[in-house]
């Protein structure tokens, strides 16, 4: 599918001047650079719907985590000693 941007001077200059003297065209440039922020905004949209499906489903039953019990089972990981995964817990309504 054939495309048209405009771009401000600015900017075209500034990505003229990074892709000067590498294996890359400006075209190939731009077309990464959109791929990256898709990617990005992408992987921002679904971690936004997977939080929010945790907020609801921590509403419905009332089960999560202690952040303490959590800190300390990542910071023994971290010291490469062995942990026990926490246990979640019914938090009061």
């Amino acid at each position: 599918m054939a495309t048209s941007i405009k771009l401000p001077n600015e900017l075209k200059e500034r990505v003229a001047r990074v892709v000067k003297g590498a294996e890359q065209s400006v075209h190939a440039f731009m077309v990464a650079a959109i791929r990256a922020e898709t990617e990005r905004a992408e992987t921002r949209q679904r971690f936004q719907a997977d939080a929010l499906a945790a907020r609801a489903a921590f509403r419905d039953t009332g089960l999560g985590y202690a952040l303490s019990d959590i800190e300390a089972h990542y910071r023994a990981r971290l010291q490469g000693r062995k942990a026990r995964k926490p246990k979640p817990k019914v938090w009061p309504r």
